[in-house]
């Protein structure tokens, strides 16, 4: 196991170094190469762990692999602002690259969960931004082990793309917002929807819409058990990804979304979610997608290859939780 390991590290540092030689001029002289080609941000994490910045380097690689390829070995180097630390920091292996349409997966060995939450939030959203600066890739996705990234509460991180992490200057993307959200759940008899106002503490880089799904996943609390409400996801749901664009939220689950919950109504399992998201304001209309898949028939009843508007039928009237607060 151990020289496979091994074998696997002296593959992927071969493959960089080969890289690296199509990337260096010919001789070997002390004179700086003159700086031409396409200018990319370097990101890069300080090292009190509270914020990102950037420096740029060019490059004449055109070739999308080997572009990615050069990114991420800039992303190891450590910068010369001696504030700050490489996002890919000593001691964490360089991953393995997979890039498919316009999503590039990172799978990193165990060591990457190194990290402090901080500063892999902060590692992570350093990766995801200069990553996805590369002509035709759009989204960054991360594995450890083979394995799904998870986040700090167990669940794994999803499809990302760089406008997901909150910017303001490199100030907000770890921190902690305060959030009221308006989710719904089955009623008694699991027929109708009961509208929950839930407080929510979460970390900031997580997209409001994934936190909604993930609230829905974990079901209900108490005190809103005993006003009459009740689960309606199954619980070990796991979110692949979701994706606000245009109006649309394009949602991804596995097969656990496909159980049933209950004496769920496949309607109020599909309009909990749908309704839930269209509260936010951004969102129209919910794709749903189960691995990738919306040739679907959810509960034998409901085709997923077409979006879904709100079902504002199927709420109880006048039945409203007050807010209730949790931490993510």
């Amino acid at each position: 196991m151990m020289q496979d390991k091994r074998h696997k590290k002296k593959h992927i540092i071969l493959l960089f170094v080969l890289v690296l030689g199509l990337l260096l001029p010919a001789g070997c002289g002390s004179q700086e190469p003159e700086q031409t080609g396409n200018v990319y941000h370097i990101y890069m994490v300080n090292k009190e762990e509270t914020r990102i910045d950037y420096t740029d380097v060019s490059t004449d690689i055109d070739n999308q692999g080997q572009l990615v390829t050069f990114l991420l070995m800039q992303l190891t180097n450590t910068p010369v602002n001696t504030a700050y630390r490489a996002a890919i920091q000593e001691g964490v292996s360089m991953p393995s690259v997979t890039i498919r349409e316009s999503t590039v997966t990172l799978d990193f060995e165990s060591d990457y969960y190194n990290y402090s939450t901080g500063g892999e939030i902060l590692s992570r959203a350093a990766i995801v931004r200069t990553l996805t600066q590369v002509p035709g890739l759009s989204y960054c996705s991360f594995l450890v082990g083979g394995n799904a990234l998870l986040s700090a509460t167990g669940l794994p991180v999803g499809i990302m793309r760089a406008d997901q992490f909150i910017d303001n200057n490199g100030n907000e993307i770890n921190t902690e917002e305060k959030v009221t959200l308006a989710l719904y759940f089955a009623d008694e008899d699991g027929e109708g929807l009961i509208k929950v106002n839930r407080e929510v503490v979460y970390s900031s880089n997580i997209p409001v819409e994934k936190l909604v799904l993930e609230q829905l996943i974990s079901g209900v609390t108490e005190d809103e058990a005993a006003m009459g409400a009740n689960p309606v996801i199954n619980g070990d749901t796991k979110v692949l990804s979701v994706i606000e664009k245009d109006g649309i939220c394009y949602v991804n689950l596995d097969t656990g979304f496909l159980a049933i919950t209950q004496s769920v109504s496949p309607e109020v399992a599909l309009y909990s979610i749908v309704n839930s998201l269209v509260e936010l304001g951004n969102v129209n209309k919910v794709q749903f997608s189960v691995n990738g898949e919306t040739e679907i028939l959810f509960r034998e009843k409901y085709s997923l290859d077409t979006p879904y508007d709100r079902n504002l039928e199927i709420i109880r009237p006048e039945s409203v939780v007050p807010a209730a607060e949790t931490d993510d």
